[in-house]
């Protein structure tokens, strides 16, 4: 549980993906055991009902489950959720209450879409997060664009004391930067990896980013590195690790991350819904970087 302290919510967000059975229905089962393989894997917090987990192709009932799923075999890490993807206003408001009720420590917001007018995603923020009592996290979620907010904008989010970090996906250095000058107690949290070591020197003060959900101890080896040993120089090397690592998983996404993870011992399918799929090259250059990454202690 989150107590409020700022430097809790720094770190690895470690991204949940969803495991879906041939006919496309969730396996719960399979979902629970990644959970707990995830937390051992030394991720500071979990992330249910994102990006990577296929969160819009889930209906409102499939992402509860998910993260009641999630919260009850968490094993003491913190899980935060996406809260906002219903069509109407009103029924995200019904989402937020039921989101909270479901044991998560954090709730997550999308910017919908509003991201290019500061008033409107500032406006609509602040009033959605007058329904729940919970930390609240944001997120530039590509499926509705434009997503990526002002620096301007967030530093006013910042200053309402309700949001507690953002996941940033310009893509851009300069406009992570814009974000990392107004964070104030905040974290901002770096998803796009070629940026990543770049941007933790910048001031970024976490990551959450589509191969955290395959390749977590990488990223938590290099978080302990830069930030607890203040060892820049072996952090850059590991970045250098995660940069393959990021490589190995972009073509076919998320499949790649879900076959990665089943050869790391979960009972992982490659099924998606949103299309992905891996051709026997592709799985090859995934089974050849695990091959890899074993032999030099990586995963």
């Amino acid at each position: 549980m989150f107590t409020g302290k700022p430097e809790e919510f720094r770190g690895i967000y470690a991204l949940l993906l969803t495991p879906f059975n041939q006919d496309k229905s969730i396996n719960y089962d399979t979902y629970a055991k990644y959970v707990e393989w995830q937390a051992a894997q030394g991720a500071h917090h979990l992330f249910s009902v994102c990006g990577s987990a296929e969160m819009t192709t889930l209906t409102l009932e499939e992402r509860l489950k998910c993260a009641e799923t999630a919260v009850k075999h968490r094993n003491g890490t913190e899980i935060v959720a996406t809260a906002n993807l219903q069509p109407t206003w009103h029924e995200q408001v019904e989402e937020v209450k039921m989101m909270e009720q479901t044991g998560v420590d954090g709730l997550v917001f999308v910017t919908r879409g509003y991201a290019d007018c500061d008033d409107r995603i500032v406006e609509y923020l602040t009033k959605l997060a007058d329904n729940t009592t919970l930390p609240i996290l944001l997120y530039e979620f590509p499926g509705f664009q434009p997503h990526c907010m002002s620096g301007e904008a967030y530093g006013r989010l910042v200053q309402t004391g309700m949001f507690k970090g953002i996941k940033d996906t310009t893509c851009y250095l300069d406009k992570i930067k814009e974000k990392i000058a107004v964070q104030g107690d905040s974290a901002v949290l770096q998803a796009n990896i070629p940026f990543l070591f770049d941007a933790y020197v910048a001031g970024a003060r976490g990551v959450c980013a589509t191969p955290t959900s395959c390749g977590v101890n990488m990223f938590r080896k290099m978080y302990d590195e830069f930030f607890i040993e203040k060892d820049i120089e072996k952090a850059r090397k590991t970045f250098n690790e995660i940069i393959l690592l990021d490589c190995a998983i972009d073509s076919g996404f998320n499949a790649s991350a879900k076959y990665l993870v089943q050869l790391q011992g979960i009972p992982f399918e490659t099924y998606t819904r949103g299309g992905a799929t891996l051709s026997p090259a592709r799985m090859r250059s995934i089974e050849s970087f695990f091959e890899y990454a074993k032999d030099k202690n990586l995963l």
